[in-house]
This record gives C-alpha cells, sequence and structure tokens, in this order.
C-alpha cells in the first residue's frame, strides 16, 4: 500500500465517524469562568479596571454628587460636559461650569471640553470592560472619546456582570456599544505606550453603590 493509499484509507475513515451534513453542530460555552459571589465580582471588576489603569473609586449614592465634584476639582476641569439624561443630582456639587451634549458642538469645542461624567450600560468583571450604549445617561459616542477625562459611574450590584456573554445578553445589537477596557492606549513597534491617542487620558471609574449591600459601600 503506498503512502497515498494510507493517507487517503484515514481520511475516510475518519469521514465516516463525523456526524452527517444535517446533523446540527452543538458547542458549549462557559457563561462564566468560576462561580463568584456578587462581592467578589465586583472586587474582580476594580481589580481589573484598576489593571487597565484606569482610577477605581467606590462610595454609596449620598456621597456620588461630593465625590464627582472632588474628582472634577481635583482635574482642575473648568468645564464639564454631560449627556442630557444625566441625574442632575450627580453634578450638584460641581463648580464647575457644566453643559449637555448639543447636536452643535463641534469636536474642536469638545476638545477643549476639562471632563465629562456618564453612566453606563453594563460592566464587565472578568475583562475589566465598561460599555456604553449610547443611553439617557451616557449620551453618544463622541463625547467619550474626545475630552481627555472621563468620570463613568458604575451602579453596583445592578450593572456588574461577570462575563462577556452575560453582557450580551443585556445589549441591544442595533444600539451604538462603546466597549472600554482601561483608558485609551497605544504602543509602537517599541513597546513604547502613549495614552490618550483615540480618547481620553484619564478614564474614573466610581463604583457607586445601589444600597443593596450595606450603607457603607462596600461588598
Amino acid at each position: 500500500m503506498s503512502s497515498r493509499e494510507r493517507i487517503l484509507g484515514r481520511v475516510r475513515r475518519a469521514l465516516a465517524e463525523a456526524p452527517g451534513e444535517d446533523a446540527p453542530l452543538e458547542r458549549t460555552y462557559l457563561r462564566e469562568h468560576g462561580q463568584r459571589s456578587v462581592a467578589q465580582t465586583v472586587d474582580l471588576l476594580a481589580e481589573n479596571l484598576a489593571d487597565y489603569r484606569a482610577i477605581v473609586h467606590r462610595c454609596t449614592e449620598n456621597q456620588l454628587a461630593h465625590l464627582i465634584s472632588r474628582l472634577v476639582a481635583d482635574r482642575g476641569a473648568g468645564t464639564v460636559v454631560v449627556p442630557a439624561g444625566l441625574d442632575p443630582r450627580w453634578l450638584s456639587g460641581v463648580g464647575a461650569e457644566v453643559f449637555p451634549d448639543r447636536a452643535e458642538d463641534t469636536p474642536h469645542q469638545l476638545d477643549t471640553v476639562g471632563s465629562v461624567v456618564t453612566g453606563c450600560a453594563v460592566a464587565i468583571a472578568e475583562t475589566g470592560t465598561i460599555v456604553l450604549d449610547g443611553g439617557p445617561d451616557q449620551g453618544r459616542r463622541r463625547i467619550t472619546l474626545i475630552p481627555d477625562h472621563h468620570i463613568c459611574v458604575v451602579r453596583i450590584p445592578d450593572q456588574v456582570v461577570s462575563s462577556v456573554p452575560q453582557a450580551l445578553e443585556r445589549l441591544d445589537p442595533t444600539r451604538p456599544l462603546t466597549w472600554i477596557s482601561g483608558p485609551s492606549a497605544t504602543s509602537d513597534i517599541e513597546l513604547d505606550r502613549v495614552e490618550g491617542v483615540h480618547g481620553p487620558r484619564t478614564l474614573e471609574v466610581v463604583l457607586v453603590s445601589t444600597g443593596q449591600s450595606g450603607d457603607d459601600g462596600n461588598f
């Protein structure tokens, strides 16, 4: 028997054991890796966000307005752009000029803005990813890509999921989805990291407790 015949024989045997063309192809995927409590999931999110060089803060709903005002002041921002549907209570202590996203604002005008404050659609613990879908408290994509400082508020535990499959179940694929894993960054051929090239140089994520896990904002 020639080498050609032996190879063809192996192929025929393998094909004989394979399911027919009409047989459904079934694949099983893990919806999350391991089993974690709500507290562990939130801790994993904070850890992975920090690993991507995002700055992570935790607070309660009662502390949120004060925290945002402090972050804006520490940044030295004179102006803050916000989505039209953002809860105005979040900005009650901000001393900078606050104005809503407007269709007539040009990229050049947005480039002069000190900070942007938004909510989010969902946060993924296993990847340290924040997803925006253009909802009322997130606004249009450009306001989170042009200003150099982004403060993103995540409600915990309501908006936190473990994995990408769980996040996809919550998202509408027809909406303008923006997936953010840390501040904007890129590297050249020598692996020199440069931040702020195609998005905010600084991403601050505020994990705000909705009160389901205690009054201290901790899990």
